[in-house]
């Protein structure tokens, strides 16, 4: 079975960050086995949802714009960047669908702040840690992350390696308050800030990382796993029944 997994644009206004930054996310799915779908950020709706109706999974990207602090009840504050409305109406509609279908889902960095956003959370606007979580795209190894015993996620770190990995980082904004059925998963365990999250729910695999997997999928046998998963998911998925998802 051929897997298709729908990805949008990272940004609708910024060509050359889309440019740099896309290819990592579609070598990282075309070598777990998945053919990337990119839904651009300015087709209708309408389009957008034909497009889906032929894919298996969404994989949500980061970005370098952030969500709208308007989506979670506060005030941009003076570091909070400006938000992207087109990148965000493209990631409800298919936030939309994978939940409606329990199509799985990997969010990674801008992507999991807006699922968790979707699912009625709340964001840190402006990190202010000891820790320096955007030290930039080259550094490999930024912080280590302490793993939720028997999650999803920790169950993904291979026999042999540490308990808690270490891994990229590019952002100055995360998840404060875990939206609707997110468990925390991973955080940083020197200032507490949370680096995972995922689906309270062992039929649907929605899963969420503040990093960057795709930029070490070749370095990381623990990115590679994460990858493996998703798009194992996506293999496995089959539409769910109406009757179904009324009875759960």
């Amino acid at each position: 079975m051929c897997v298709h997994i729908a990805i949008p644009e990272p940004t609708s206004g910024d060509t050359a960050y889309n440019q740099r930054s896309l290819p990592a996310y579609l070598a990282a799915l075309h070598s777990a086995g998945a053919t990337p779908i990119i839904v651009p950020l300015h087709e209708r709706q309408d389009r957008v949802a034909r497009l889906l109706s032929g894919v298996q999974g969404i994989l949500l990207p980061g970005s370098r714009y952030d969500v709208d602090p308007q989506r979670y009840g506060e005030d941009a504050i003076a570091e909070c960047g400006e938000p992207d409305p087109g990148r965000t109406a493209v990631d409800e509609l298919l936030l939309q669908d994978a939940f409606s279908l329990y199509k799985p889902i990997l969010a990674i960095c801008h992507g999991v702040q807006n699922l968790n956003v979707w699912l009625n959370g709340s964001l840190v606007q402006d990190l202010k840690t000891a820790v320096d979580h955007r030290p930039g795209r080259d550094v490999l190894e930024a912080h280590t992350v302490r793993l939720a015993p028997g999650s999803r996620l920790a169950g993904l770190v291979p026999r042999g390696h540490v308990s808690e990995p270490w891994v990229n980082s590019s952002h100055h904004q995360a998840v404060k308050d875990p939206g609707d059925n997110l468990l925390v998963s991973a955080v940083s365990p020197a200032d507490g800030v949370i680096e995972g999250v995922e689906l309270d729910s062992p039929d649907h695999f929605v899963l969420g990382v503040q990093w960057h997997p795709e930029r070490t999928y070749t370095q990381s046998a623990f990115s590679r796993a994460i990858f493996a998963a998703f798009v194992q998911a996506a293999v496995v998925w089959q539409p769910r029944r109406i009757e179904e998802s009324v009875a759960s």
